[in-house]
């Protein structure tokens, strides 16, 4: 497996659990709403980066 590859997945699982906490948090009607915004914010950049790099990263072989 490709090293890219490999990275654009660990990314994509971090944006997957930082949107879950996010929604979480949401639901909750957490108090601190500062903190639900940057993890939502980190989390889409972290997904949407992650499909980018598996997406685009052809098989070597």
């Amino acid at each position: 497996m490709n090293l890219k590859r490999t990275f654009g997945t660990l990314l994509t699982i971090l944006g997957i659990v930082g949107m879950l906490y996010t929604g979480y948090g949401f639901i909750r009607q957490n108090a601190n709403w500062r903190e639900i915004l940057v993890v939502g914010v980190i989390g889409v950049v972290f997904f949407s980066a992650g499909i980018g790099l598996v997406r685009n990263t052809r098989d070597e072989g």
